[in-house]
């Protein structure tokens, strides 16, 4: 029996040391791709940093981001929370039917308000003469949430205050047009090719062309979503599908980040490591979309989430020019030296997870 525990605890000895090693070894991860952040450097070791706790802080970062076997070890942790101790989430994240969502409770009212005095700033400031139109996104906890009986939101509130808090603008319901099919499993973003119903809703308000004679196109690539880095479990990658047709596919955007000018899809983003980019490029400060098809010369201009960027692309037909502008990374007070506002129409587009943590929004 003395011979088996000293056994035992020579293994354990060995292996801890065997990883501790490893550790020290090895060299550093930069980036998690998994989780798409990047991970935590060795800290720089000075009597300053040492006597200020600022040292053993980011030192105990570090060695939880560069622990080796790291995804594997946050994937027992995951599976052990759901299998052994059914917790019904990991990391914030839980899982139904294969599909996975963030918890994202209680209404942050204060933080709704914020997000409806910029877009009244904007409209005060800028929109005289426009048609202005607002709409929400319902996350997929909307659907996914209620359905399991997780905790929710109270979106009924967000959505009353979003129509009421802005008088000035034509409210677009989206909530019966969507059901958790209609988003990836792994991600928070909705589905491009399920958006048809959405667009000719918001087609319809705005009085313009509806995105007629398309077909979605799968790519080859799997799709592997924010949450399923998040959730740290084991879950099938998504399909990514592009709408394309002819008038769609005669778009050019031009991304005045960079300068450059593409087409609606960005190609070189499919195998990046986030493939939802592919979308108008992702989270980019101003765009503007030119469709030399159009039967008119109406322009649109788009405030917008990501989860726009696919969405935008379905609204261009009837348009000669669509501007999208995202306020999280291009402040409002700027607007004028960008944009030549004259009479536009104009559409705000959030979804409920940025209203509900709008500080980004200026």
């Amino acid at each position: 029996m003395r011979t088996r525990k000293i056994i035992g605890m020579l293994l354990v000895l060995a292996l801890w040391l065997g990883l501790a090693g490893w550790a020290w070894l090895r060299p550093e991860t930069e980036f998690s791709a998994t989780e798409r952040r990047e991970l935590a450097k060795l800290p720089e070791l000075s009597w300053e940093t040492f006597l200020d706790g600022s040292f053993v802080s980011k030192f105990e970062s570090y060695t939880l981001d560069q622990f080796p076997l790291r995804n594997g070890f946050r994937s027992l942790k995951a599976l052990t929370q759901y299998k052994l101790l059914n917790q019904l989430d990991n990391n914030g994240i839980y899982i139904v039917d294969g599909s996975a969502a963030a918890l994202d409770y209680p209404l942050n009212e204060d933080s709704v308000e914020h997000a409806l005095k910029v877009f009244g700033k904007i409209n005060d400031r800028y929109l005289s003469g426009s048609k202005v139109y607002a709409a929400v996104v319902p996350d997929k906890g909307y659907y996914l949430a209620r359905s399991e009986n997780y905790p929710v939101m109270d979106y009924d509130k967000l959505f009353e205050m979003v129509e009421q808090g802005m008088p000035y603008a034509d409210y677009v319901n989206l909530t019966d047009l969507l059901m958790t099919e209609d988003y990836y499993r792994t991600d928070t973003h909705w589905r491009q090719e399920k958006l048809l119903p959405v667009a000719n809703r918001i087609c319809d308000v705005m009085s313009t062309a509806k995105p007629e004679g398309l077909t979605p196109v799968k790519q080859t690539q799997p799709f592997y979503g924010v949450y399923y880095g998040q959730a740290a479990l084991p879950m099938e990658a998504d399909a990514l599908f592009t709408m394309q047709g002819s008038w769609l596919d005669g778009c050019t955007v031009t991304n005045y980040e960079n300068g450059k000018t593409t087409g609606i899809y960005d190609w070189e983003k499919l195998s990046g490591e986030d493939s939802y980019e592919t979308f108008l490029s992702g989270s980019v400060s101003l765009l503007r979309i030119d469709n030399p098809g159009a039967e008119t010369d109406r322009e649109l201009i788009v405030f917008r989430d990501s989860f726009g960027s696919s969405l935008v692309p379905l609204l261009t037909r009837g348009y000669r020019t669509v501007t999208v502008v995202d306020i999280r990374y291009l402040s409002s007070a700027m607007l004028d030296r960008f944009i030549d506002f004259h009479g536009q129409d104009v559409l705000f587009l959030y979804s409920t997870l940025v209203l509900n943590s709008s500080s980004q929004l200026q």
